[in-house]
């Protein structure tokens, strides 16, 4: 996710969770729980398509409804990440980076700036 990208996402959340929760009532159980949920449907989305794909009956899903679970995937990552004051640009990159390291990949993404490579 580019940062710029992240930086609007995350000013949005920040807004609408003002007018979702003005009393700031959600907690870290309801959003991990929410996550939960939306990472479960994402995955009933691929099995719809997967289904498709080896032929066999039953209902159908398409891209754009996996792209729209996928997109509440990332949502709700950005706001437990909000919650708990965490710079999910950082950790991702820098997760990325340590994976890359771990299995002898020379890809990797540029931190954040302001951030020294590491």
């Amino acid at each position: 996710m580019a940062e710029t990208t992240h930086t609007t996402l995350r000013a949005a959340n920040i807004a609408r969770q003002a007018e979702w929760d003005s009393a700031n009532a959600i907690s870290l159980t309801y959003r991990a729980t929410e996550l939960a949920g939306e990472v479960g449907e994402a995955c009933n989305i691929i099995k719809k398509i997967e289904r498709e794909r080896l032929g066999i009956r039953g209902s159908r899903a398409t891209l754009e409804q996996l792209a729209e679970e996928l997109a509440d995937v990332i949502i709700c990552a950005d706001l437990i990440a909000m919650h708990e004051g965490i710079d999910l640009v950082a950790a991702v990159a820098a997760k990325f980076n340590a994976t890359s390291e771990k299995v002898g990949l020379a890809t990797r993404l540029a931190p954040p700036e302001g951030e020294a490579n590491g």
